[in-house]
């Protein structure tokens, strides 16, 4: 882990496992992918996001909220979106990239029952041929 003074209190948080899962919307999630992806390899960040994903969802009661393939798929697009251009900060990387910031953006990929299954909860599953 790189030092955490080069995160946001927010990412901070996230990385203590301290964060209120009621304070974590979109783009608080979305927020932190990023960081941890500026400050780390694709895949150390993508394991740092998930655990703490699954373990907020856990402390709030919820952890069949967390879904793996949903977790990965928009890691694996901010990585995207971070690899097609320079982003000095979050702020600018959000203004570039409005569509991350749409709950619905893998809709474009992947049908409601595949995205949403059991399964695609547990394990990332690839979009469905179409």
């Amino acid at each position: 882990m790189t030092d955490q003074s080069e995160y946001s209190a927010l990412t901070q948080s996230f990385l203590a496992r301290e964060l209120d899962n009621n304070a974590f919307h979109h783009r608080e999630h979305v927020q932190v992918a990023y960081e941890l992806l500026r400050n780390l390899s694709y895949t150390d960040a993508a394991f740092e996001y998930a655990t703490g994903i699954r373990t907020l969802a856990a402390k709030a009661g919820a952890p069949q909220k967390f879904n793996a393939t949903i977790t990965y798929a928009f890691m694996s697009l901010i990585a995207e979106h971070m690899a097609m251009d320079r982003y000095d900060d979050f702020e600018v990387f959000a203004a570039r990239s409005p569509e991350l910031f749409s709950k619905n953006l893998l809709a474009r990929w992947y049908e409601p029952e595949r995205l949403h299954s059991d399964f695609a909860r547990h394990a990332f599953l690839l979009p469905a041929a179409r």
